[in-house]
Order: C-alpha cells, then structure tokens, then sequence
C-alpha cells in the first residue's frame, strides 16, 4: 500500500521491518523513540540510537551494518511494552541535509512481504526528519506517514520528545569533553548507563543542565556522536551526588524546532472518500479522499429548501408551491452523468463492483454532490443485465461457488436491484451454492433413533422415497424411506430393502424427476423417486466423494468447467440473449453437442439458451 503524508494503515501485530532506502553515498543515521500517551519518553531505554541499538524489551533493534543506501530497524509490536503508545522512526544526517537525498522512501515490511510504502517528497533542508509512528487503535497497531523535519537536527528532534541533550563545543555549552564525549562510529560503545527508574528532565527553558563541551582538536564530523542524555532532574538527591563535570552553562542553547505539522483527525469512515465536516472550519465541507484531507472545499448549506443543494444558490419558487430546480446544476449534473453512465458501465462488466475502480466511479459522483439514487436509476438495466450474466456464467460449470454468490450480493446490494427477476436470480444462486456444498462432502449430519449404524457411520439423508424397478409387465413402485449414510446408501419399505454400500456405487444423477445410481454389476443400480431430485443427488454424489476420497479441493474445478475467457467469448457473440427466442433472462451455456456424446467444452460447440429453450433441447444434437 502506497501512503501519502497524513495518511495511515493498519499493520499486523507482529514482527516488522523498517527499511528506509535513498539514492547517495550519504549516511544516514535512524533511530526510534518509544513514547507514551503523554507524547514523552519514560527514561533513558526509550531512545534507540546508534549508541543504544537495542531496547530493553527487545521490541526495537537498529540494524548497524544494513546494505549501502538504507537503514532498518526491526520492530516486534508484540513485545512493546503495554505504556508505550506510540514507536517514532527517525532519522539524522551528518554531512548533508535530507533535500540532497533523491528517492528517499520509508517501507514496512513483514513476513510476506511489503506491506506500506511512504515515499517522501517536498523535504526542506533539515538535518533530522520524523518519518512516521506506529501508535495503537481499537487494541490493534496502525502506521502514519508523518514526514516532518527539524532544522536543529538530532538534538532537536530528541527534545521534542523529553530528551535531554548534551551539546558539544561550538554549539552553545561549555564545559569537558570527557563527561559526553562518544568515540567514533566503528567502536560504538555503549553510552553511560543511568537507571532508568531515576527522574528526567525534558528540554524546557529555565532548565539547567549540565553541558559537556569537545576538545578543540575533535573531529567535526564526529558531532552527532557528541549526545549524552541526562535523565537525573535538578534537586534531586543523585544530582547532588555527581559533581558536574565542568562550567555549568546558566540554561542549555536555544534549540531551533520544526513545528510537527499533525494532520486533521480522520472522518468516522476513513475508508470512504466523500466530503465532511471540514475539522478546521465547521461551517464549511472539506473532500476526504479516503487516504487524507484535501484542500477541496464546499459551503455546508444548512437550509436545502430553499437553496441548491449543490451550489447554494437560492431557488425560485414554483407557482402553486415549491421550488423550481437549479438550471445551472441541472445542466451540468447531465453533462457529467453522460459520461459518467459509460465509465460506471465499463467497471461493472469489466474488473466488477468490489474493484477498486467501482469505487472510483462512485466516489467521482459524490465528488460532484449528486444524489447516488440518481446514479443507481441510470445503471439499473445495466445492474439486471450483469446478475444474468454472473448466474449464467456461474452455472455454466455445475458448480456455484462462494466468491460468485459474494460478488453476485455485492451488485444487488450496490446498485439496490430488486423485483421479481432479481429474487428468482438470488434464490437459484443460494440453492446453487447449497447443491455445490453437498457434492463437495459439506453434509449434514441427521439423528436417526431406532437405526442400527456402525461407531462411525453418520446419516446425512433420511426421507420419503420411491424405489422404481423395471419389470417385464411395467415398472414397479414400492414406497419406503430412503437413508444416506456414509458408508452405505439404504431403502426401507414394505416388505422390502436394500444395501448398497458406496464402494459399489459408481455414479449418481438426477433424471426425469428420480435419482439414478449406477453400480459396479449390471443388477446392482437402483432408481428412486424423490419429491427434490437435485438436492438428494447432490447429497448422495457428496457422500460417495467423501467415501471414495474423491472430494475435490476448494477452488478446483472438474473436467465439466468451462474457462471464463470462452464464456466472455461466447457471451459476447451471442449478444447476451437465448439464440433461439432471443430471451434475456434465466440465461444458460448449452453444449451443441452434448458432452456426453463427445462434445467439446469450445466456443464453437457452446451457445447461450433461455431455460426453456435449453430443458426443450436436452441432450439432442
């Protein structure tokens, strides 16, 4: 996910990577700062630097030999500590500012890869920036792109948040270089360890605080090292105890900070572009993107009686009462719908209702402050034409499966399509999904009192039946009960029954309103008579899968699916209507030559029939 400054997203729980990356020899030092409610550190382990690379909790380590041209940072917010709010990632420079930095990108990476993005642009030149905080919401962890800098560098970006910094010479303090003095990068020691349950004092004026000062000879470019942070506050009893060091200045320099430039608060459904309250000026509606505010306002007109809605103007008053509707508003909401009908209809047939250009569509109509009823009354035949499409192509394999009967949902439910057509197409994608369950082996499980099973066996049918026997003078019906298990399929009637244990059986489908099953010796088939034929061959079919382990997996289709591109091909070509009454709805895909009879699941051998039309072919060529 791409984030603009401003803008959040939510993060797992889990262990992150933090890379940032930039295109220069320059180096560039991060480091983070584990704060709490109150925005302040709690003590001297809160800041992690190139001096402290590791927190006491372990839930950040600086990486301190990353590859050339980043830095990293490895965050376990499992770890963090319950009084932590919020982790800042920050950065520093030494020899250069953060404007001489091309590409300079901060990723957040985990397990599977990256997850947010945050490509900074507009830097001023500052020597320190803040690139972003991982704060918690609603018991879960979030990520916001912040990207604000500091033009007194590391010093003052630490103080900002309760860090008590040593200035070396040349910057304000005086004093000896021995007490704050930090050898060079190579070495990195580890600074001077304070207990971290003692007191600290935050940079504010009126604060004295003892300065340490470099020798004159000091490598100039050693002074982001020169950073001693003093955690003990003046008057207590440890500061008494520890002579200073050196001259103590009268108060510390003068740290020149860069305002952190927080954005507005989100709207309730930060998801959602529309325009809001603008949080700055109540009176006024401000466009949210989804990602952020933007500098797109509106007048919020209170009174909609008498004025447009849309542009504010007042409204003429009709003769026998009411209002005359906005020409000038009129006319453009029709221009724009115009265009707007086509590229609603481009998404819905093409990437779909839960792509991201639908949601683009839409949010351009609330953009334009037009009714989004208006807009479902102009693509309701186009909605009716795409739910025939979705259940004909979704029945053209056998099998409905979850994410078609999701994504059918979703355009009913978008474009609020209702009506006869629209409940009959929703009651046979349910009943779809619920057969493609069963053959699947999703079976339910009934309770028979009085039957005999085995420890294992489980029923999963138990109805009224009708075993059909062909004799010689005519069929012969004899009532019973008809029972599913599954390891064996039973009859039970008057006088009569049978056991066919699935290991025999060696197919099932419904037939002229009965249930065939086919069996390994030519005697060993049975037909039945049921009042729902479908369903209970679907049942039987799952049973023998489970049975025989011939479930498929999820997702997988049998040698009966048609691909969607010939489906897109056919449909295209026959105009999305029956080719022989030219009907629109209870669309089918029918194979011209049957499949059994050696049919070819191509375009060439697949048509579009009306249901009518396909019952009356059947499996005639």
């Amino acid at each position: 996910m791409e984030l603009r400054k401003g803008a959040h997203a939510p993060v797992p729980t889990s262990l992150l990577a933090v890379v940032v990356s930039w295109r220069s020899a320059h180096t560039v030092d991060a480091h983070a700062l584990l704060v709490t409610e109150s925005g302040l550190v709690r003590g001297d382990r809160d800041f992690v630097f190139f001096n402290a690379p590791r927190h006491a909790s372990q839930a950040v380590t600086l990486d301190q030999e990353p590859a050339p041209g980043t830095a990293r940072l490895s965050i376990s917010l499992p770890r963090t500590e319950p009084d932590v709010a919020r982790i800042v990632i920050s950065a520093s420079l030494d020899d250069a500012t953060f404007d001489q930095l091309p590409d300079l990108t901060l990723t957040v990476h985990a397990a599977d890869g990256p997850i947010a993005e945050f490509t900074i642009d507009g830097i001023e030149d500052v020597k320190a920036m803040m690139f972003g905080e991982f704060y918690r919401r609603d018991g879960q962890w979030r990520f916001r792109a912040i990207g604000q800098g500091w033009t007194g560098g590391l010093t003052g970006l630490a103080g900002e948040f309760g860090v008590t910094v040593d200035e070396p010479a040349g910057h304000g303090g005086t004093g000896t270089a021995d007490r704050s003095r930090v050898p060079a990068r190579p070495s990195r020691p580890a600074p001077e360890v304070v207990p971290a349950d003692e007191p600290f004092a935050s940079v504010s004026p009126g604060h004295e605080a003892s300065r340490a000062a470099d020798s004159p000879d000091t490598d100039p470019a050693a002074s982001r090292r020169d950073i001693h942070r003093s955690w003990t506050a003046p008057g207590s009893p440890d500061s008494a105890a520890r002579p200073p060091a050196g001259p103590i200045s009268p108060r510390p320099p003068a740290l020149s900070r860069r305002v952190i430039d927080v954005p507005p608060p989100p709207p309730q459904d930060p998801e959602l572009a529309d325009w809001h309250p603008d949080p700055e000026v109540p009176d006024q509606l401000r466009w949210w993107d989804g990602d952020e505010w933007t500098t797109s306002v509106h007048p919020h007109i209170h009174d909609h009686r008498a004025r447009c809605p849309r542009c504010g103007n007042p409204l003429r008053r009709k003769l026998f009462g009411g209002h005359v509707q906005c020409k000038d508003c009129a006319a453009e909401i029709e221009e724009f719908l115009t265009h707007w009908r086509n590229r609603a209809r481009r998404a819905l047939a093409g990437p779909g209702t839960m792509s991201q250009e639908w949601t683009e569509v839409w949010a351009a109509l609330r953009f334009q402050r037009i009714d989004s009823e208006r807009g479902r009354a102009l693509l309701r035949e186009a909605g009716l034409t795409q739910v025939e499409r979705m259940v004909a192509f979704a029945f053209a394999d056998g099998e409905v499966f979850a994410d078609e009967l999701t994504a059918f949902e979703h355009v009913v439910s978008e474009l609020a399509l209702s009506g006869g057509i629209v409940d009959d197409l929703r009651r046979r994608m349910h009943r779809g999904r619920t057969l493609s369950r069963l053959r699947a082996g999703e079976l339910p499980v009934i309770n028979t009192p009085g039957l005999h099973l085995d420890p294992d066996e489980r029923v999963h049918l138990d109805l009224p039946a009708v075993h059909i026997r062909m004799l010689a003078r005519g069929p012969r019906n004899t009532e019973g009960r008809l029972i599913g298990s599954s390891k064996k399929l039973r009859f039970v009637g008057d006088g009569t029954g049978i056991e066919l244990p699935w290991n025999r059986v060696v197919s099932v489908h419904p037939e002229h309103g009965t249930v065939v099953l086919a069996a390994t010796s030519a005697r060993g088939g049975a037909t039945f008579g049921v009042a729902d034929p479908d369903y209970v061959a679907a049942a039987l079919e799952g049973a023998l899968r489970v049975s025989k382990r011939l479930v498929l997996a999820p997702g997988q289709l049998d040698s009966r699916s048609i691909p969607q591109d010939v489906k897109a091909q056919v449909w295209q070509r026959d105009g999305g209507a029956c080719v022989e009454c030219g009907d629109g709805h209870y669309l089918e895909f029918d194979h011209i030559i049957p499949l059994s009879r050696g049919g070819a699941t191509s375009a060439t051998n697949l048509q579009i029939l009306c249901r009518g039309c396909n019952r009356a072919k059947g499996a005639r060529i």
